[in-house]
Order: structure tokens, then C-alpha cells, then sequence
């Protein structure tokens, strides 16, 4: 199962660069916006499964991009951060549209805890199945590949099976056997340059500008393997 992508919106770097730390610890997707009218065109485009929105933002406060976040898709759990503190404030946040509302400062395990929580609350009403990597969202419901502009990329069933494959076994090298057992019938002989062809359109997609392997491997001789890091 692909991880769970997460939207987190907040303007303090250093903040926002342990949170995301923290929630990939927890085995997250994370990509990070730092004001409201961004938040709004990230969430539009690559549809998290839960945003954690701080409320005093530029641009765009948070309160104005919750309510944005929610015409667009109103299931979607956002978890409000704010150093405002008194009950006004919360009901604010909450009427808004925010489902949960935690003050500055924080414990971390507690705000783990608070995203956990939506996340279940919400499982049984969400079917998706995403994964950010690079800049990209991976839908594997809908054979999606989206940018954080919009802008969106076909991608043939098959491969997208093959990718979804590997992704699901971080770390792991498939052999190719494995793959041609899983993604062809007994009766189709593909070659394994095929295979090799797939790899290669995945690169060119997710690692256009390194000169190294970054996310696909070859393994010589035995099959291919994905790493994140």
C-alpha cells in the first residue's frame, strides 16, 4: 500500500522541516507549501489525504484556504496549527471546516497521534491510493501521474502496474520473474527489454535532470529495485 500523502502548510522553515521529518519517520508522504494560495493550488492538484494548515500564513491566511480546501473536496481532513489559543479561535478554525485544531507549541507525538486519528477516521470513506515522489503524484486508482502544476501525464496500465510493483517493495529487488508472473499472462512472452523499456520511461519521468540512478535500478543480471532515498 502506497504511503499516505500529507499536505503541510506552514511558513516557519525550521518548524516545518521537523514536522515533515517526523511524519516521514512515521511513513508519510510529505510536500510542504509556505502560504495559503499556494496550499490551495498544491491541494487542488495533488489531492493529500490530510493537510496540516497553520493559520497565520502569507498570501492567504489559513482560515480562507480551509474553506477554499473544502469546496474543492470537503472529505479531505485538515488538522489547523495555530498560536492562537483561546476558544474563539478554535471555533473559528472549526467552523471554518477544520476537523482538528492543535495550539503552538506542540508535543510532536501528540500532533502523530491527532494525524493517525483522522487519517482512520477518514479511511473508510477514501479509496485512493497515492504516492508522491519527486514532484509528482502517483494515483494508482485512476493511472494518474500529476505535477505540482496540474499538468498530468499518461501513463499505459501496465506500466503503471510495474510501477505501482516496485514502489510497493521499497528497497527490495524484483526479479524480473516476478514482474513477468505478475503483470503478463502465462500465454504472453514479453522480452525483457520490455521491462527495460518501462524503466526507462520512469526515469525520464521522475529523474529527468540527474545524471545518476536515483529512484529505479537495474540490478544486473537478477531484476530491478525502487528506492525513495
Amino acid at each position: 500500500m502506497a504511503s499516505k500523502l500529507i499536505l503541510l502548510v506552514e511558513d516557519e522553515n525550521n518548524l516545518a522541516s521537523v514536522i515533515k521529518l517526523n511524519l516521514e519517520l512515521d511513513g508519510y508522504s510529505v510536500i510542504i507549501a509556505d502560504n495559503g494560495q499556494k496550499s490551495v493550488d498544491v491541494f487542488r492538484n495533488l489531492k493529500p489525504d490530510l493537510v496540516i494548515l497553520d493559520i497565520m500564513l502569507p498570501e492567504l491566511n489559513g482560515i480562507e484556504a480551509c474553506k477554499q480546501m473544502k469546496k474543492i473536496n470537503s472529505e479531505t481532513p485538515i488538522l489547523f496549527l495555530s498560536a492562537k489559543s483561546s476558544g474563539a479561535d478554535k471555533i473559528e478554525g472549526l467552523k471554518s471546516g477544520g476537523d482538528d485544531y492543535l495550539t503552538k507549541p506542540f508535543n510532536l507525538e501528540e500532533l502523530l497521534l491527532r494525524v493517525q486519528i483522522l487519517l482512520k477516521r477518514y479511511q473508510s470513506n477514501s479509496k485512493e491510493d497515492k504516492y508522491i515522489l519527486s514532484n509528482f503524484s502517483i494515483d494508482f486508482n485512476t493511472f494518474e501521474i500529476t505535477d505540482k502544476t496540474g499538468k498530468k501525464i499518461d501513463m499505459p496500465n501496465r506500466e503503471m502496474k510495474l510501477l505501482k510493483l516496485l514502489i510497493s517493495k521499497e528497497g527490495q529487488v524484483v526479479s524480473r520473474t516476478e514482474i513477468m508472473q505478475q503483470l503478463w499472462n502465462p500465454s504472453e512472452n514479453p522480452s525483457a527489454r520490455t521491462i527495460d523499456n518501462y524503466i526507462l520511461n520512469f526515469r525520464k519521468i521522475f529523474e529527468p535532470e540527474s545524471s545518476e540512478t536515483k529512484y529505479f535500478h537495474s540490478i544486473r543480471g537478477v531484476g530491478y529495485k525502487f528506492t525513495k532515498n
